[in-house]
């Protein structure tokens, strides 16, 4: 079910590193072809379109005084909810928030020997578009994980997309809406949910982020409509990587490995030891725990295509294959592995020890799990709330500094071939006595 890929194999190897990262690196231009279409008929069209293609891709029709959720829709559907996910949502909305408020970073100023003040004014996006999947995909922890720290930056206006049965199938991401406070919530899914966050429509307003996770349709739309709004990422399929020693547990192990790979058949789940007698005791736990499973089929479909056991010959090369990797999730269970997470530069999120599954960062521990993915560790960051603040630059200089400097700006705007920037400069400078 799960590929042993031994030291000595170096060929196979790099043929599955090879597999595992394209996930992320096609590029479908008729994909591209169809979301742009999407896109444009929804900046154009406006309720129209989106009502056109709810009915299309959705198969639900439904009336423009729909597509907001009304009070009383949203009340009933959270009601439904069980009581101990009702617990857990509360629990993991407190977490999530005490973390995301040491975040928070306050505006500043400087002042230089000649009065010249300079520094930083932090303010909040003024409105948030959270996309909300629905179907099998459709996740409360999502919401707690976008909301929250929007909430913490201080997002005057938040606003939910989602699918239009997302409520009714799954009360819990109601019970999350609701907990939260948030009711400005639209039944709009899919690219014309991204297209009409980004533009607006007739009913819709217009955003100025959208963050949330998605479809590959969801994941092209806001590649297309980034510039006009901000866009926290486009996340690729899901992946995790275990790297461990003989100290770890196998059941432990292949049971993080199953969990990775049940979010569909692109998720990416492997193991990187150093124990050989480890990789034959969870690729058997492997085969026999997902045998136990609801999503047995896709479980098997991903561990055959992304999944992968990698035995080398020590922690250096082990640490070598992780920051090639560069994973969304990496779980660490080894001796000393403090000193073997200082030589991984490239991870989204670090799990320590044999009670840490990356469970408990998807649902509750506090940190987002809205993380990079295919790679893009290298570059990228968890969501926070620096994904809904502003930075805004103060300059305020006196006339003592511009008599002093303004003739080397200006010496730098004519290097340039910028004549009217030199003169901008010059032209405040005290004439020479």
């Amino acid at each position: 079910m799960i590929e042993i890929i031994r030291n000595a194999d170096a060929q196979r190897r790099l043929e599955k590193l090879a597999r595992i990262k394209e996930r992320n690196v096609a590029f479908d231009a008729e994909l591209m072809s169809v979301v742009v279409e999407i896109v444009e008929e929804v900046r154009r069209r406006g309720d129209a379109a989106v009502l056109d293609y709810t009915a299309r891709f959705d198969n639900v029709r439904l009336n423009v005084g729909e597509l907001r959720v009304d009070e009383k829709t949203l009340r009933e559907s959270a009601s439904r909810v069980d009581a101990k996910v009702l617990e857990a949502i509360r629990a993991s909305i407190r977490n999530v928030r005490a973390f995301h408020e040491r975040e928070r970073i306050a505006s500043w100023e400087m002042e230089t020997a000649r009065g010249v003040r300079l520094g930083q004014r932090i303010t909040p996006v003024e409105s948030a578009g959270l996309y909300v999947p629905g179907g099998t995909a459709s996740y409360p922890s999502s919401v707690v994980m976008n909301v929250v720290p929007a909430q913490v930056a201080g997002v005057s206006r938040i606003v939910v997309a989602t699918p239009p049965r997302t409520l009714s199938e799954t009360p819990a991401v109601a019970a999350a809406l609701r907990e939260l406070g948030v009711t400005e919530i639209y039944s709009v899914g899919g690219a014309q949910a991204i297209a009409a966050l980004a533009y607006g429509t007739e009913t819709i307003p217009r955003v100025d982020i959208i963050t949330g996770p998605g479809n590959k349709f969801v994941a092209t739309a806001k590649k297309i409509v980034f510039g006009a709004v901000g866009i926290d990422s486009i996340a690729g399929p899901s992946e995790i990587v275990v790297l461990a020693d003989e100290t770890a547990r196998a059941d432990f192990v292949a049971a993080d490995l199953l969990a990775q790979s049940e979010h569909g058949e692109d998720a990416s789940a492997v193991l990187v030891t150093t124990s050989e007698a480890l990789a034959d005791a969870v690729a058997a736990e492997v085969s026999t725990q997902a045998r136990t499973l609801p999503r047995f089929q896709i479980v098997s479909r991903s561990l055959a295509a992304y999944g992968a056991i990698f035995v080398v010959k020590d922690m250096d090369e082990g640490c070598a294959l992780v920051n090639e990797l560069a994973p969304e999730h990496l779980e660490i269970i080894a001796r000393d592995e403090d000193e073997v997470a200082a030589r991984v530069r490239h991870a989204g999120a670090i799990f320590f020890g044999s009670h840490t599954p990356e469970a408990v960062g998807d649902y509750f521990a506090g940190p987002n799990h809205v993380l990079p993915t295919g790679g893009s560790a290298r570059f990228s960051s968890a969501l926070g709330v620096h994904n809904f603040l502003r930075r805004t630059s103060i300059i305020r200089y006196t006339r003592e500094e511009l008599n002093e400097t303004g003739r080397l700006i200006a010496a730098f705007a004519e290097a340039e071939g910028l004549h009217a920037h030199a003169r901008s400069a010059l032209i405040r400078l005290e004439p020479d006595v």
